[in-house]
């Protein structure tokens, strides 16, 4: 059986996709900016490129996803 891949939304008038990297460690998590406070909100971590295939898949970006430092 196949199952349907559940899509979730976010507020793309309110919120940003990102990636955070650190500059020390390279560790990389996924998550969004809210775009009035600035605020960082982490949703997983990025082990490598299929994991962001898959928060990309999960939320149904198209586009490039911003990388903060």
């Amino acid at each position: 059986m196949f199952k349907k891949k559940k899509t979730l939304s976010y507020d793309k008038d309110k919120l940003k996709p990102a990636i955070k990297a650190s500059i020390c460690t390279g560790e990389q998590t996924a998550g969004f900016i809210d775009v009035a406070t600035g605020k960082f909100k982490d949703d997983m971590l990025i082990r490598g490129a299929n994991d962001l295939y898959i928060f990309k898949e999960k939320y149904g970006i198209t586009e490039e996803i911003d990388k903060i430092y």
